[in-house]
């Protein structure tokens, strides 16, 4: 396939945070050494997400851990999110090859943050399965939402992957103080409740981004 034939999703993101990541990114991306550029930083949120989990799997004998992971989610975003902006700004654009590395990477990304959770004893292994289940489920309606209807989603409402950081960076900090919950007589993992509520509303997004899609599709190519 030649390149000239490929045509780039539009991208679509409508995130609390989105107007002063933007703003954010642009400023960094200005002035960043030339000696830098996007494999490096797509590089950079890799490793940030394979030493958070590590720190996760640390954090079972020191909570202090619990902050190392949250600076690795700060680095992650810096190179996940800057990598892009700085190929745009540059000029220097590989639609395909940065769509397909940037996922497969967040995929990996994910299992490592997860499976140091995991480890972690901060969230038991079914719900991280769950959670897991439920995230991987909703990122190939995204991507098959993106081949089919040319519009890559990178936020549902007012939530993407910057919110999502934001959040469990916060968790994380309460996690610190407060690692159980009491509720209805018991006790819980703080993570575990965080972690069902947040795979029910993943699961509801897919419901209703499914229905939406599949009827869009529908009236879009329907049977004469």
């Amino acid at each position: 396939m030649s390149p000239l034939s490929f045509q780039d999703a539009r991208r679509e993101q409508n995130g609390i945070l989105a107007e002063a990541e933007r703003q954010a990114l642009h400023w960094m991306a200005a002035r960043l050494p030339g000696r830098i550029h996007s494999d490096h930083l797509t590089s950079l949120g890799l490793l940030a997400m394979l030493a958070a989990g590590a720190a996760y799997a640390c954090s079972q004998a020191s909570s202090v851990f619990l902050h190392v992971v949250n600076f690795c989610l700060f680095l992650n975003w810096v190179g996940d999110s800057l990598d892009g902006t700085l190929a745009r700004y540059r000029n220097r654009l590989r639609p395909r090859y940065g769509f397909y590395v940037d996922h497969i990477l967040d995929t990996f990304s994910m299992s490592f943050l997860f499976g140091g959770l995991a480890l972690s004893g901060y969230m038991s292994p079914q719900v991280v399965a769950l959670v897991l289940i439920a995230y991987f489920m909703l990122c190939i309606n995204v991507y098959l939402a993106t081949y089919t209807l040319g519009t890559f989603k990178i936020s549902f409402g007012k939530f993407s992957p910057t919110e999502l950081r934001l959040l469990l960076g916060i968790g994380n900090v309460v996690l610190f103080y407060r690692p159980t919950v009491h509720v209805l007589g018991r006790n819980y993992l703080l993570f575990d409740i965080g972690g069902v509520i947040a795979a029910a509303l993943m699961a509801g997004i897919l419901i209703t981004s499914t229905a939406r899609n599949i009827q869009v599709l529908y009236n879009a190519e329907r049977l004469s």
